[in-house]
């Protein structure tokens, strides 16, 4: 067996025991948690336990919730989160790349970019809400701007680092100021902008549901506000899985979507497969 074949082995064996690692380590986490509780260590009152959490998620499943089916109230959520991130990313992206090519609209607007940028989060989510009121428009306006900032600075970086160099070897060839924005900025910026996506979705799920915990009429959040005004920590954490859950499902869509476009991008050599 060849040094090549040998490495690549260990790495396929190292690999194949991640995932059990990671098993193994949340179950030993929530045996523990319910280890404490059932010998009164920490008080299930405040703290509640794994086997209480799983009561509450499986009556929700089964027999509901008091807003209706929980499939509604995570399809609720998920709308939210969904719009919200389509068209912050769509406007980051739009922005990053004007202000990122254009001198005279980044001295502009780059001063009111940073300061909107520095307002909390959780302010304008609250002024969404007197706004635009107790439904999905104030929610999907607080997963616009979470989401809208992390791609437009990433837009913006990219488009900023393009190599003066190639720009320079593109116009010699003839190109106009279109065609070396579409085949030198654009694929550049690129994985700057697929970079962000996975961490932009987190933002727009959490700005959704944040809106929803402000104040909603349906939704995870107000599933989750409802349990934390009753003093029920089993409902929190139950809200919290199913949240996360959907994070989970659409950050491995988001994986494969980047795996997808980046398929041209050559692949980096590890130091075994490089001898």
């Amino acid at each position: 067996m060849s040094a090549v074949t040998g490495q690549r082995l260990r790495t396929a064996t190292g690999r194949a025991w991640v995932p059990a690692v990671q098993l193994g380590l949340l179950l030993v986490l929530l045996g523990a948690w319910q280890l404490a509780v059932s010998t009164r260590s920490i008080s299930v009152f405040f703290f509640g336990s794994p086997a209480g959490t799983w009561r509450e998620l499986y009556g929700w499943i089964r027999h509901g919730t008091v807003q209706g089916s929980l499939w509604q109230q995570a399809w609720v959520t998920l709308q939210e989160t969904l719009i919200g991130f389509g068209v912050g990313v769509a406007c980051g992206v739009l922005a990053g790349l004007a202000l990122g090519r254009i001198t005279w609209l980044a001295r502009v607007f780059t001063l009111y970019v940073g300061t909107l940028n520095a307002v909390p989060r959780i302010v304008l989510g609250s002024v969404f809400v007197i706004w635009f009121g107790l439904g999905m428009a104030s929610k999907v306006a607080l997963a616009i701007v979470l989401v809208f900032f992390t791609v437009f600075f990433n837009s913006f970086q990219g488009a900023r680092d393009v190599d003066a160099n190639v720009i320079a070897n593109a116009r010699l060839l003839g190109a106009g100021r279109w065609s070396v924005f579409r085949h030198v900025v654009l694929p550049s910026t690129f994985s700057w902008i697929i970079a962000s996506l996975r961490v932009a979705f987190g933002l727009a799920i959490t700005g959704a549901v944040v809106g929803e915990l402000i104040g909603a009429t349906q939704g995870l959040g107000l599933l989750i506000a409802q349990s934390q005004a009753n003093i029920d920590p089993d409902g929190v954490y139950a809200g919290l899985v199913v949240t996360t859950v959907l994070a989970v499902v659409a950050e491995g869509f988001i994986t494969l979507l980047e795996r997808r476009l980046l398929r041209w991008k050559p692949r980096r050599q590890t130091p075994a497969a490089a001898v």
